[in-house]
């Protein structure tokens, strides 16, 4: 007898069932459970197996009644014990996912969701839609990925092998041709990163998915370092791109900002110092300076770097170009057409 895979139930709700099913005495075949779990006999025996040899469920085959049956009472299948607070931390990651929609691990997220609340099935009852129109995620500036590319990827990188593919640099129309050992995929501020050993520079390189196109199978495979880490080569960044430099970055917060700043964690090796201002100094070693100073400028008048004099330096020259941009007239005035706001109550077509 043939079964859909798609109309299989989980591993987990057909044990389930078949432990309902002995714990009431029931006659409990393979015959019956195929009826009843969809499923072929083969499927049937390697879940009593399961339920028997790993879970250590008390679980023996009576010729007698040629049917299986508990040797001793079992009162409850031995599955996770979820508490309130672990409940309510399932639901609010199933409504994390949303903000994943459209990116590879989306659907495989949610289906291990799923398979995870089928098993508190019968123990809990809930709404995830009742319960969670209290919270809510909103991320902005989410990457956009392509598929195929980033399954070429991932697939390059479980099984060590080498990739080629075209690569344009930030602000470059053209792209260039790119032969690399892909280490590892990291999904850093809100886009897919690969990091892998680029040939032809000898060297570890960072490289934007979004902006890599045509990917190709290499040449051969190849074998990861034991010495690389992602903990490691991320260390040094703030964000994404770390360098080789050993950068003690020194910044004062008005106290307009300072617990917005307090309230999240910008990198491991951050020290903050509460000053008696209300302000809030922060300390940190980074390897590279490009992305802390465009955190630092987003930040505004309520941001003073106080070290490196690097840093500083820099930070001075944006602000200098900044500020002569903003005294010239717009050489080119937007033309915005007036558009009367939608109405809440209206409907979309």
């Amino acid at each position: 007898m043939a079964f859909r895979a798609s109309l299989s139930r989980p591993p987990l709700e057909r044990m389930l069932r078949i432990h309902e099913e002995l714990r009431r005495d029931a006659l409990v075949n393979c015959t019956k459970l195929v009826k009843q779990l969809e499923v072929c006999r083969k499927t049937v025996g390697r879940d009593i197996a399961f339920m028997r040899d790993r879970l250590d469920l008390p679980i023996e085959y009576d010729p007698r009644i040629q049917a299986y049956r508990y040797t001793q009472p079992v009162n409850a299948f031995p599955t996770v014990n979820v508490t309130e607070g672990e409940l309510l931390a399932l639901l609010v990651a199933r409504r994390a996912l949303e903000q994943y929609r459209g990116t590879p691990f989306h659907r495989q997220l949610e289906v291990a969701f799923e398979k995870l609340a089928g098993g508190l099935r019968d123990r809990i009852s809930f709404s995830p839609v009742d319960e969670l129109r209290a919270v809510s995620f909103k991320n902005i500036g989410l990457g956009k990925t392509d598929l195929t590319v980033f399954n070429a990827l991932s697939s390059a990188v479980l099984r060590q092998t080498a990739v080629e593919f075209d690569y344009r640099k930030p602000g470059e129309g053209g792209s260039g041709r790119r032969r690399v050992q892909p280490y590892h995929l990291a999904h850093r501020e809100n886009l897919w990163y690969l990091v892998g050993f680029d040939v032809e520079r000898a060297a570890l390189r960072t490289f934007a998915v979004p902006r890599i196109s045509n990917v190709a199978a290499g040449k051969g495979a190849f074998v990861r370092p034991e010495s690389f880490s992602p903990e490691k080569f991320f260390a040094s960044a703030l964000g994404v791109l770390g360098g080789e430099g050993n950068y003690l970055v020194v910044i004062r917060f008005t106290p307009a900002v300072a617990d917005q700043v307090r309230e999240r964690e910008w990198h491991e090796s951050q020290e903050m110092r509460d000053l008696p201002s209300g302000g809030l100094e922060v300390r940190m070693q980074l390897g590279a300076l490009a992305e802390v100073e465009r955190w630092v400028l987003g930040w505004g008048a309520s941001a003073e770097v106080l070290g490196p004099a690097e840093l500083r330096k820099r930070i001075c020259l944006a602000a200098e170009s900044l500020a002569a941009t903003y005294r010239m007239a717009p050489k080119v005035r937007a033309q915005i057409p007036s558009v009367a706001p939608p109405s809440l109550t209206s409907r979309r077509h």
